[in-house]
């Protein structure tokens, strides 16, 4: 099987490589996470933080949007695209805004809702793109 230029025509990742780069940045963002409530009960004097407090459910959202957000702007790779040889491109050629950062993933946590239709959507829409993909006009490439 022959594999045409990228430039011409992308080759998009396939889903095990799509969700095993998924897997690979869950847990790394667990281990961020981690580190960030340890930081969050440090300033709040040792104390744990409440069920359900909204100001903490908060913080841990935004330290997840800025570590796919840092790596989506900085190079358009997450350490797990990184191994699964994917990048995030910008359909207009440039590189990733802080604001398709945040519209991918925000649109990211709206796929997962419906059993992750969103982001298995990909596979069965004609473009093969995610919601995430469609909301914020990047798109998914492999590079071997």
């Amino acid at each position: 099987m022959i594999k045409q230029s990228a430039s011409l025509h992308p080759i998009r990742p396939s889903l095990v490589r799509y969700l095993g780069c998924l897997v690979y940045d869950c847990l790394l963002l667990m281990a961020v996470l981690f580190f960030a409530t340890g930081a969050a009960v440090l300033l709040n004097q040792g104390k744990a933080f409440g069920s359900g407090n909204p100001f903490f459910i908060a913080f841990l959202f935004f330290v997840s949007y800025l570590f796919y957000g840092w790596f989506w702007t900085h190079g358009g790779q997450t350490l797990g695209m990184q191994s699964w040889k994917i990048k995030l491109f910008s359909l207009d050629g440039k590189n990733i805004t802080w604001r398709q950062a945040a519209l991918r993933f925000v649109a990211g946590l709206i796929s997962l809702l419906p059993l992750g239709l969103g982001l298995f959507w990909r596979g069965l829409g004609k473009d093969l793109q995610s919601w995430p993909d469609m909301a914020s006009k990047t798109e998914l490439r492999r590079v071997d």
